[in-house]
């Protein structure tokens, strides 16, 4: 191949064809438990966490939320990963040779929200959400009904690998993914970029600027006791009785159970098998979509 700015433009478009196609085909979950949020800046800070506006009987003025009772800031990172080619490489023709690392890199840019977003859900029993409290915890500070401080728990104990069943039917997710800068494939070829003059090498890689963070801790239930029909069933009506400060029910429905590759078999005998080990019907069949992460095992 000679090699001048026209053959590294169709190099480069060859590659990026090569890392578009496995960006879009890898398999992800991350987008049914997280919200995308777009970024504008160094850092966003979600001051309407902890609020629900629900309706109430209009009597005399309206009420207003105050939507800076809680302040959390998530705070973007930067994430990259870079590859080098010889010049003679691309000289001999050999661009068959590196097609396979180009798309392994694009299947890789895809599931790095896996790794984080996931992967946060199960750091949730030792870190801390908007309310100051761990994600998962049994000392969450509301009010009732008549204004009497009270705490409220979306933890179960135990000693096991941890599971998660989580509320993802509404706009706002358990999971907040903050989006600076997507993953974008770049490349350094020029012929005065330092590492083709000096090293003659051709540079090619991914940057992104994102992060993970907790949303809502009442949409989310975390679990360390072992995962059977009773302890699922328990999780589910702790959850569908959250309420929010004030004691006004939230209407809460847990869809998503998340579990490690441990615990996969336990989790489709629960939500998935039409009978119960003893020979009976399981009521328990279907009332949440199944995910299994390798990023929750911890």
């Amino acid at each position: 191949m000679l090699i001048n700015g026209n053959a590294l433009d169709l190099v480069f478009k060859g590659f990026k064809t090569v890392y578009t196609d496995a960006f879009m085909n890898a398999p992800v979950h991350w987008d049914k438990i997280a919200m995308t949020v777009p970024s504008a800046s160094r850092d966003e800070t979600y001051g309407w966490l902890g609020n629900f506006p629900q309706l109430r009987e209009w009597i005399g003025p309206r009420h207003v939320h105050n939507l800076k009772a809680h302040s959390f800031k998530i705070t973007n990172r930067k994430f990259e990963s870079t590859i080098s080619i010889e010049r003679d490489d691309l000289s001999d023709d050999r661009l068959g040779v590196f097609k396979p690392a180009i798309s392994e890199m694009g299947h890789l840019a895809r599931q790095h929200p896996e790794e984080l977003i996931f992967g946060l859900l199960a750091s949730g029993f030792a870190t801390t959400c908007f309310d100051g409290q761990y994600f998962f915890d049994a000392d969450h500070p509301q009010t009732d009904s008549d204004g009497n401080k009270i705490v409220v728990s979306n933890v179960q104990a135990g000693s096991g690998p941890g599971w998660y069943l989580l509320d993802t039917s509404r706009a706002v997710r358990p999971i907040v993914w903050q989006e600076r800068e997507a993953y974008d494939f770049q490349a350094k070829t020029s012929p005065t970029d330092d590492n083709v003059f000096m090293n003659d090498k051709y540079l090619y890689g991914v940057r992104a600027r994102v992060n993970a963070g907790f949303g809502l801790w009442q949409l989310a239930f975390g679990s360390k006791a072992a995962l059977t029909p009773a302890n699922y069933a328990l999780a589910r009506a702790a959850m569908m009785d959250f309420r929010s400060d004030g004691g006004r029910i939230l209407g809460i429905n847990p869809t998503t159970l998340v579990v490690p590759p441990a615990l996969e078999d336990a989790a489709l005998h629960v939500v998935n098998t039409e009978l119960t080990d003893t020979g009976g019907s399981n009521p328990w069949k279907g009332t949440a979509n199944l995910i299994v992460s390798p990023f929750v095992s911890g």
